[in-house]
């Protein structure tokens, strides 16, 4: 059985005031070629299907129309919930969405009808588990555990401790196991080790909320999603977001990883690039001119750009850069300073000269007549007052 593993979706997600939805599409579209490409039965979604808990329509319209072209008319599809998904809300859709061959597990236990007619399906299935058949007769074990706190399973406060907690949570996604078939844990969380990016939000901080590797089932193929680069720490892998979505991100080549039931375990396992997408750059300059001749030259690609400068950007200048790429989203600008006076120095300095001093050490150069005039004219105001 060949099966796909992919994660962090966010649909929805935004890059500062860039809509991104027509990218998501795309990079989507392109899975369900590598789906038919590859003959894969099983596609794995590891959570953060959408970016908020409350997604817009016009993401949740791509989701269901995506989900669809991925279960197409032979695939099964299993989707966790994330940190970034209202549970409930994501899974609400299940009775109608099994139907097509996907399974929607939430925070709320459900089984999952067995049987039907498609030639990948369900055929044992627990609140936490499921096991899926192809049309070969070949199965796979997957314990499906949505990302997990006390708060989204609905536990009040004990004094066992999280690792306990995971310990438990994992397990109970076991019950159905007997060894006789490849096993694989499908979840959203933090392992420690991991790599992380900018663009994740809501992780633990302190490694309070990291799961230690040892907790994790040392047999078959654990698929995770939660860290927005590719990795692998032991037997448990990151498949990665689908699309960069922050700029610390712009030399990670995004991927899924496709692999097949080998026996009681799992073999090929490697990755497939995504193209789709724009592709995030961090650029520098010296100066204004410097970055004008740069930036025609990443066209359809999203740019934070940092500018080494003598002086403050001009509206005019701020304009003619955007306009040279209309993919310049940032710009940071980082005022070259110079030296300050030293403290014992200053107590004799007027207030013209203590602002050309601070105009100096900020700008590195002297302040322009009519801006240290207007200073002054306030100073005189104030002092009236």
């Amino acid at each position: 059985m060949n099966i796909l593993h992919t994660s962090d979706l966010h649909l929805g997600k935004r890059l500062f005031d860039r809509e991104r939805l027509g990218e998501q599409e795309e990079v989507l579209d392109e899975i369900v070629n590598i789906c038919e490409k590859e003959d894969i039965s099983l596609v794995l979604i590891a959570g953060d299907v959408f970016d908020t808990f409350l997604p817009t329509a016009e993401a949740e319209e791509l989701f269901f129309r995506a989900v669809k072209k991925l279960a197409g008319d032979t695939r099964a599809v299993v989707i966790v919930s994330g940190n970034h998904d209202d549970g409930v809300r994501l899974a609400a859709g299940a009775p109608l969405a099994e139907e097509e061959g996907v399974y929607l597990f939430g925070n709320r236990p459900r089984v999952f009808p067995t049987g039907g007619k498609r030639p990948v399906r369900a055929v044992e299935t627990g609140e936490y588990y499921l096991v899926i058949e192809d049309e070969r007769g070949e199965r796979v074990y997957i314990n499906a555990l949505p990302y997990p706190n006390e708060a989204r399973f609905k536990e009040g406060k004990s004094e066992e401790t999280f690792s306990e907690k995971m310990a438990r949570w994992i397990a109970r996604g076991e019950e159905g196991y007997r060894s006789d078939m490849p096993h694989i844990l499908l979840s959203h969380l933090f392992v420690a080790g991991g790599k992380v990016s900018e663009s994740e939000r809501d992780i633990d901080l302190g490694g309070a909320r990291a799961v230690p590797l040892r907790l994790l089932p040392e047999e078959g193929y654990v698929a995770l999603g939660h860290l927005h680069r590719p990795q692998q720490i032991g037997n448990a892998r990151y498949s990665g977001s689908v699309l960069q979505y922050s700029f610390d991100e712009a030399n990670t080549e995004k991927s899924v990883l496709v692999f097949k039931t080998a026996g009681m375990g799992f073999s090929e396992i490697r990755k497939i690039p995504l193209h789709a997408g724009r592709k995030l750059v961090r650029l520098e300059c010296d100066g204004v001119s410097s970055a004008l001749a740069l930036l025609p030259q990443y066209e359809n690609c999203y740019i934070e750009l940092t500018l080494r400068l003598n002086e403050p950007l001009t509206s005019a200048e701020t304009k003619s850069l955007r306009d040279s790429n209309e993919g310049l989203v940032t710009i940071i600008p980082k005022i070259r300073a110079g030296e300050a006076a030293p403290i014992e120095q200053r107590a004799a300095l007027g207030g013209g000269e203590l602002f050309s001093l601070y105009y100096r050490s900020v700008y590195g150069e002297e302040p322009k007549q009519e801006l240290t005039r207007a200073f002054l004219s306030l100073l005189d105001g104030e002092e009236e007052v």
